[in-house]
């Protein structure tokens, strides 16, 4: 368990720095940022099911979107991964597949702006529910 935990403070040490280096402030606070966004909109439905929105959108300001467009899905894919844990620690169950949207706008602090929405996902072939991989979205 503790070679485990240390793996996972490693990854989460490199995410960091990677984040650092592209925000240029201190990526802890958009992840908090996200988890906090996260557990302000938790619906309690009953003593052992709570639902959090699962659609989630990022707006960077531009000069960090363009900086970061040239980085790929990357930044995109560690935003979920911060939400998809801490919904496990928490015990969260989303109102459907988790998205982190990842764009450019023009944001009042200059760096970014969180914003959520519980969308419910619809099978197309209606046979049952589905669970598809978070997805991840950057315009």
């Amino acid at each position: 368990m503790g070679m485990l935990r240390r793996l996972e403070r490693a990854v989460e040490d490199c995410e960091s720095a990677l984040l650092a280096k592209i925000f240029h402030t201190d990526p802890v606070q958009l992840f908090d940022d996200l988890r906090r966004e996260c557990d302000e909109h938790a619906v309690v439905c009953s003593r052992h099911r709570v639902l959090v929105p699962n659609d989630y959108t990022v707006e960077l300001a531009r000069e960090v979107h363009d900086e970061l467009a040239a980085r790929g899905g990357e930044v995109g894919r560690q935003l979920t991964d911060v939400l998809a844990r801490h919904a496990v620690e928490r015990g969260y169950e989303w109102a459907g597949p988790l998205t982190v949207h990842v764009t450019a706008a023009e944001v009042p602090n200059g760096r970014y702006r969180v914003s959520s929405a519980a969308l419910a996902h619809v099978p197309a072939d209606a046979t049952g529910p589905q669970h598809p991989s978070p997805a991840v979205g950057f315009t």
